[in-house]
């Protein structure tokens, strides 16, 4: 039940397992552990430091709000998870794989897990959920404290004319936006991904691959460059934003498909601009357009009168 705190000793072995995919899964707004298995599979697939990483990070923030008494229905829906596998795999991208490095992740993780019970005390009040948020915070944050490698040239100026990609550049590109949800770069890892989303959903698994195709034509159209879209620089906002507003906080009509759509086209110069201030510093939007976007296109629903579109599905 919600509200239901966690009592020590509670859970067995395979409910923890199976909470620890979830926690995966919830990165992608699934509670499916079937879907968690897939992506875990998929980062693996990536590299056995991401892998390791994502677990490990889930398993610290999922472990901490028990800890803290967080409510047991999020925590067995994976709620408490999915910030800390990110904010673990953004650890380890950043700074190698080490015993040092773990021990931040979990800590990490851990800080994730109050971040998101703040997060969803105020912003419950007005309807919106926390999403990534407590992870772009938390990695934000490190990606501004730790020690890097000397900061990055600023991404290249878009051209005038339309960017033309090669078929291999728009098949790679079309599995990297999935892919780089969790910092994966690989053409299998993202059509993994794309199968634990269609275990869960078929709505979920189209509207990730509508977003990943409405992100390739708007940054084509904005002449951005060839080889950042196929890496799936660009277009892994748009595929988190038409999860959350075509397959989970808005139920599906022609009218919010075409409200999903033009918000992942929204997301995409978002994305861009977030990536030409923070890269010059060796920062990262990490996911802030999907949360940002999808923020603000939840909270005009109330003056949207459409069918689907409602603020009280949008809670």
């Amino acid at each position: 039940m919600a509200g239901q705190v966690v009592q020590p000793g509670s859970w067995a072995p395979a409910e923890v397992g199976r909470i620890q995919l979830r926690g995966v899964a919830q990165v992608a707004l699934s509670a499916s552990p079937w879907t968690g298995l897939l992506f875990t599979i998929a980062l693996f697939a990536g590299s056995w430091q991401i892998g390791v990483y994502g677990l490990l990070g889930a398993a610290a923030s999922t472990a901490a709000a028990a800890v803290l008494g967080a409510d047991r229905d999020g925590l067995t829906k994976g709620l408490e998870g999915y910030c800390g596998c990110l904010t673990g795999i953004a650890v380890v991208v950043r700074l190698d794989a080490s015993w040092r490095t773990a021990v931040l992740a979990v800590i990490a993780g851990a800080v994730c897990s109050v971040l998101s019970a703040a997060a969803g005390r105020l912003l419950g009040r007005i309807g919106l959920p926390a999403l990534t948020a407590p992870f772009c915070l938390v990695a934000g944050a490190l990606a501004s404290a730790l020690p890097t490698s000397p900061a990055a040239a600023a991404p290249p100026i878009p051209t005038a004319g339309f960017t033309a990609l090669s078929a291999a550049e728009l098949g790679r590109a079309f599995c990297n936006d999935i892919g780089q949800v969790f910092f994966l770069d690989t053409w299998y890892a993202g059509l993994l991904l794309l199968a634990g989303l269609l275990v869960a959903s078929r709505t979920a698994a189209l509207a990730a691959a509508c977003g990943s195709v409405v992100a390739i034509l708007t940054a084509c159209v904005m002449g951005l460059p060839a080889d950042r879209i196929a890496e799936g620089l660009y277009g892994y906002n748009a595929v988190l934003v038409a999860i959350a507003l075509a397959a989970t906080f808005l139920t599906l009509t022609p009218w919010t498909a075409g409200y999903a759509t033009l918000a992942a086209v929204a997301s995409v110069p978002f994305t861009a601009a977030w990536q030409a201030f923070a890269q010059p510093s060796g920062g990262s939007p990490f996911t802030w357009p999907f949360v940002v976007t999808t923020w603000l296109f939840l909270a005009a629903a109330p003056a949207l009168e459409r069918p689907g579109i409602s603020f009280e599905k949008a809670k």
